[in-house]
């Protein structure tokens, strides 16, 4: 697809496609997101417990509720929640990569989860029904068109419904951790996984999204933490930030 026809980049995709199989490697090329993962499931979890008024109790606390993870990469999000009781559709454009995640799925005996391999726009262009809430982490910051990207993932979202997207802030800061010292200092990642000039202010980020018809949060910061080699939730947005969308019932 060309940039006039998808938001999608083909040298993203072929970038993390050469990767698919080291998804589930802790200390592999995806150890930023396994580092990020329980803070970002802890967070999603919360989030939508709270909005849809549901009780945390129990080992299936988002049964009943339809979820899409757009960008879903090898399922490090998908899993989990549809672990969590959700009925999950994990949508990306390579492959590889979700050749990956269906066979971590199907080898964990993980239920109420379906991979597909596409673009966000197709499922608008195909009226699937509606979501109770999407989610799409780490991802804006690799697509051509983040606005349409993101006016995509919102026409998804149902009435009373909600989104979440999480990514790089584009300051100084972000420079210097996520691109500088995360790919050419620490070697979290290849050098060349990230554009600085991708990474997206909050604003960039709810500009889209208030145009297509949701109301945002303000952005919520994730720190990582050198001592515990962990990420929390903090106010600090100059890095790693999340964003919580909700459409009007």
């Amino acid at each position: 697809m060309t940039a006039n026809t998808s938001s999608a980049n083909p040298q993203e995709i072929a970038h993390f496609a050469a990767l698919a199989a080291q998804w589930w490697r802790p200390d592999g090329e995806f150890r930023p997101l396994h580092k990020l993962n329980p803070v970002r499931l802890r967070f999603i979890r919360g989030v939508l417990l709270t909005h849809f008024g549901m009780k945390a109790a129990g080992l299936s606390p988002l049964k009943g509720l339809r979820l899409l993870d757009a960008g879903c990469g090898g399922g490090l999000v998908s899993e989990p929640l549809a672990r969590m009781g959700a009925e999950v559709l994990g949508i990306d454009a390579g492959e590889a990569t979700i050749q990956a995640a269906r066979a971590h799925a199907e080898a964990c005996g993980v239920t109420g989860l379906t991979y597909q391999v596409g673009l966000v726009e197709t499922l608008v262009s195909d009226a699937i029904p509606q979501f109770d809430a999407v989610v799409s982490l780490e991802v804006i910051e690799h697509v051509i068109d983040p606005a349409r990207f993101l006016s995509d993932c919102a026409a998804l979202v149902r009435p009373g419904g909600v989104m979440i997207v999480s990514t790089i802030n584009r300051t100084p800061k972000a420079f210097a951790l996520a691109k500088v010292a995360a790919e050419y200092i620490l070697g979290w990642v290849s050098p060349g996984t990230h554009d600085a000039a991708k990474f997206l202010k909050p604003e960039e980020l709810s500009g889209p999204l208030t145009a297509a018809g949701l109301v945002c949060d303000p952005p919520v910061g994730l720190v990582y933490r050198p001592l515990s080699d962990s990420f929390d939730i903090d106010r600090d947005t100059s890095v790693n930030y999340l964003m919580v969308a909700r459409r009007p019932a």
